[in-house]
């Protein structure tokens, strides 16, 4: 058996891939800045490569449609649902997750404003609403209320924290975020 090319051991995944129906080749993905080497099938959703093989739990699967927001991502600099998009389909675009926007010690400006204004309740959709938020600020540093809302009309968040949220947003782009 040959040497597996993601973990150095015979035997490994790529000496069986070959066999198993809906595998393929390596797929190289840049993720918050990292090269890595994944091996799923091409039609697994970007999601679950980010939390099951690389251990990213900042998008998180709600409603598996790309409808509620809560596995929102930037490929190439766009907010876009990973739950619905097979990781075949990234190519060559950088993937950020929310571990890959700011640190704890060093928050991005979206992030900071979300822990200082209490946007969140529960929690659990945060990932959508910064990741969603940070493109926006992204594309349009300075947006109206209008510009705003239409930015983050497709996320959801069932704890009712919408007005906070929209109070982060305008912080952090007062700052320049």
């Amino acid at each position: 058996m040959s040497s597996d090319p993601i973990d150095g051991k015979s035997g490994g995944r790529a000496a069986l891939a070959p066999a198993i129906p809906g595998w393929a080749a390596p797929l190289r993905l840049t993720v918050n800045g990292t090269a890595h080497t994944v091996r799923s099938s091409p039609e697994t959703p970007l999601l679950y490569v980010l939390r099951d093989e690389l251990q990213l739990h900042g998008p998180r699967f709600g409603c598996g449609l790309g409808q509620c927001g809560a596995c929102t991502v930037h490929l190439g600099g766009v907010a876009v649902r990973s739950c619905s998009i097979p990781v075949s389909a990234v190519g060559d675009q950088p993937v950020t997750t929310l571990e890959g926007l700011g640190s704890p010690d060093h928050p991005h400006p979206v992030q900071q404003a979300f822990i200082e204004e209490q946007a969140m309740q529960c929690g659990y959709c945060i990932n959508g609403w910064i990741m969603t938020a940070a493109a926006l600020l992204d594309k349009t540093p300075h947006p109206g209320d209008a510009e705003i809302r239409t930015a983050l009309s497709g996320l959801i968040c069932r704890c009712g924290a919408h007005m906070r949220i929209l109070r982060a947003v305008r912080r952090a782009a007062a700052r320049g975020g």
